[in-house]
């Protein structure tokens, strides 16, 4: 009888610990399946992000440069500050239509945040106006080291050696490109110095303040459009005097001019949602490779389209920099793909963990199988 009981506790233990087991292995296959699915949707708001971004940029360049080389219409700053405006009140109307949901958080930070904006556009259309064409395509190109110093140092960021690579080939196409002449000058230096610091504090806060107060790139892009608005607003026109000798306000405003300057204020609402988007997608320096395939797209369109002056030295510093672009893309994924593997590994590891008292369930309960029954004393009736 005693041999008999033990076996059906046994047997029942067993039973108990292959249940277990397929539940495990079923709740892992699950989990798997589900974090798959939910990787690839998110690739694909990323590559979505990315090509509104890349589209509605050029889009808008070609616009602008026609609005300012073609209707002369050359009052950059007070541009933004329309486009801005723009954003901000079709946001406003997508709010009331309920697209997305209104989440308000700290009023200092996206007051902050919104100015150092407004200043950092502001910087660098003055950075423009007082240095030469090609020194100010180097100072857009130190925005990426400079961002990465900026994380390594306060965030505790990491860059591989082949992502410092694959930017630093990427750097040198886009400079063999775009960077002709460097004039320097003292006011000019100081100005492009400013405006390179204030747009990677900008652009790192756009990644960290979505993930810090989990706010999306909707939501963040409608609470500080109106203080970036209202800065460039407030500087815009006085900036513009002092670059164009010109009154925004006296300029004569045509019918096609007013045409082309709202269809470059509806393409910029793109143009800044896609920002955000891809900031808070992916990463600031991710951003400014993104910048640059742009920018050796508009290259590329401007002769192709309006026939610009095209030599060998664009053709080589473009294709340099597509290398740059690729391997940069092929690291980022790769890296992506070990961090989402080691993840799973260590998620599954921990799992397994939590189960194992219950799949050693024998080994557990060793005490109960080795211990024997009670054996009926009739006498003690």
């Amino acid at each position: 009888m005693n041999n008999l009981f033990i076996k059906r506790l046994y047997l029942r233990t067993s039973q108990m610990q292959e249940t277990i087991s397929r539940n495990l292995q079923h709740h892992q296959a699950s989990v798997t399946k589900k974090n798959m699915g939910e990787g690839e949707k998110f690739q694909l708001g990323t590559v979505g992000a990315l090509s509104l971004s890349v589209v509605s940029s050029v889009s808008i360049v070609i616009c602008n440069k026609a609005l300012m080389s073609s209707l002369h219409f050359i009052f950059a700053t007070t541009l933004t500050s329309w486009h801005l405006l723009v954003t901000f009140c079709s946001l406003h109307v997508a709010l009331k239509m309920r697209f997305f949901e209104h989440k308000p958080f700290d009023h200092k930070a996206v007051m902050g945040f919104g100015i150092l904006n407004g200043i950092s556009i502001g910087l660098l259309n003055l950075s423009l106006g007082f240095n030469s064409v090609g020194f100010y395509q180097m100072t857009k190109l130190a925005i990426i080291p400079c961002t990465i110093l900026l994380e390594i140092l306060f965030l505790g960021k990491k860059f591989s050696k082949r992502i410092q690579f694959s930017l630093g080939i990427l750097l040198v196409g886009v400079g063999i490109a775009t960077v002709t002449d460097l004039q320097l000058n003292a006011l000019g230096s100081f100005l492009s110095l400013l405006a390179v610091i204030t747009t990677c504090i900008a652009q790192i806060m756009t990644n960290t303040i979505q993930k810090k107060f989990k706010v999306s790139s909707t939501q963040l892009l409608y609470q500080s459009c109106p203080y970036q608005a209202a800065t460039l607003l407030i500087s815009g026109p006085y900036l513009d005097k002092v670059l164009t000798d010109l009154n925004v306000f006296a300029f004569k405003y045509t019918t096609q001019v007013t045409a082309v300057i709202v269809l470059s204020c509806l393409i910029s609402i793109s143009v800044n949602f896609s920002t955000f988007l891809v900031i808070g997608k992916t990463s600031p320096v991710t951003y400014q490779v993104l910048g640059h395939l742009k920018t050796c797209f508009v290259l590329a369109f401007g002769y192709i389209i309006v026939r610009d002056p095209f030599s060998w030295r664009n053709i080589l510093g473009i294709l340099v920099a597509m290398v740059g672009m690729l391997l940069y893309s092929y690291y980022c994924t790769l890296e992506t793909q070990q961090k989402t593997a080691e993840a799973t590994t260590q998620a599954s590891q921990a799992r397994e963990s939590e189960s194992d008292p219950l799949i050693n369930v024998e080994s557990g309960g060793g005490t109960l199988l080795n211990k024997r029954p009670p054996v009926w004393n009739k006498e003690k009736d």
